[in-house]
């Protein structure tokens, strides 16, 4: 089995001289719907006061049909230009080859299951740079119209409805999330730390009065942020995770002030 990179030199071995020509887009999408073995069109090769002369001919099949048509749907299918011209480049101080990938062996993907392509293949030397130029006709005037006509219509357009829209869903100015959320966000703002033994002195007042809080009433009681507070509880307090006094604080034994038959507040 070859290993990953490996690059077969095959069509530089058979001197393969290769063209790099370059497309309009319209007449690649047209190429893209023939069939595996189809005709797409003919390439003629001539002589002409001592120059090459290179221009091919778009296939009827693919021209035909309404190959170029609007977004529009008033717009009509406009057949796609069939003549075209090359304009022939040298490739003198360039060195261009052509290259595809390949699979060595029958080798898949485990997850996706496709082919997995391994190697590289070089398919030959680029001999030859041409443009593809279609020849100024009436079918390209009208396929360059219509182009120009399309991206000049507004992205948007507004349109006469010719009943009202029924729904449940009615536009408010804000939603009930978002408001709770910027609330949330400046009570926290609100919340300045202070000094630890003072939030201290608060948190024994409390705990003189009760045994167990849970922490929402604690941040009432002393308006602090909730982490610096959850920092200080831990501290001097015990946080039940079970029990009848599920999710409360209370003090630990060395900072009580309060009997063990009071623990019933």
């Amino acid at each position: 089995m070859a290993e990953k990179g490996d690059l077969d030199l095959t069509g530089a071995k058979l001197n393969r001289g290769l063209w790099l020509v370059k497309v309009p887009k319209y007449l690649s999408q047209q190429w893209g719907k023939a069939t595996e073995r189809g005709e797409v069109g003919k390439l003629k090769i001539s002589k002409g006061q001592g120059k090459t002369e290179v221009s091919f001919v778009l296939s009827e099949e693919l021209a035909g049909g309404g190959g170029v048509q609007g977004t529009s749907a008033k717009s009509t299918a406009i057949n796609t230009p069939r003549d075209h011209v090359l304009a022939l480049q040298g490739v003198a101080g360039q060195s261009l080859g052509v290259f595809t990938e390949g699979s060595s062996g029958k080798q898949t993907d485990a997850t996706s299951g496709n082919v997995v392509y391994d190697k590289l293949f070089l398919e030959g030397v680029v001999v030859q740079r041409a443009d593809c130029r279609p020849v100024v006709g009436e079918s390209y005037m009208k396929m360059k119209r219509m182009q120009i006509e399309e991206s000049s219509k507004p992205m948007r357009l507004s349109q006469q409805l010719e009943k009202a829209v029924t729904t449940n869903y009615k536009p408010v100015a804000n939603h009930q999330y978002n408001i709770a959320f910027d609330r949330r966000k400046k009570e926290e703002g609100k919340r300045a730390r202070a000094d630890k033994q003072q939030v201290l002195d608060m948190l024994f007042s409390a705990f003189e009065k009760h045994q167990y809080y849970n922490i929402r009433d604690l941040v009432d009681i002393t308006k602090q942020p909730v982490t610096y507070l959850k920092d200080i509880l831990r501290e001097i307090g015990i946080y039940n995770v079970k029990g009848t006094h599920k999710n409360t604080w209370e003090l630990k034994p060395e900072y009580r002030h309060y009997q063990s038959d009071e623990k019933s507040d």
